[in-house]
């Protein structure tokens, strides 16, 4: 029985991180074994792959997302030299 549960980081090694899955359906698990199986490697293995594979961003994708945020930002069109000023009026 595998529902994404919790990613935590292992104490022994801050670069790695475990994962939990509960709740998946026997036809996908059978599948990732089925795979697994197929290119000759562990079902974590295959796991850890297929979960690799599925979050990298290109490299056009993040630049969308910059140019998105970018795109959200107010421009700041207030001078240091106005602020200055107008906080020694206070």
């Amino acid at each position: 029985m595998i529902a994404l549960d919790a990613i935590t980081d292992a104490p022994y090694d801050a670069a790695m991180a475990s994962i939990v899955i509960r709740n998946l359906d026997e036809l996908v698990a059978d599948r990732l074994r089925l795979q697994a199986r197929l290119n000759g490697v562990s079902v974590e293995e295959e796991a850890r792959r297929i979960l690799t594979e599925g979050t990298k961003l290109t490299r056009k994708q993040i630049a969308a997302e910059a140019a998105a945020m970018r795109a959200a930002q107010r421009p700041n069109r207030t001078r240091a030299v106005d602020l200055i000023r107008e906080d020694r009026d206070r």
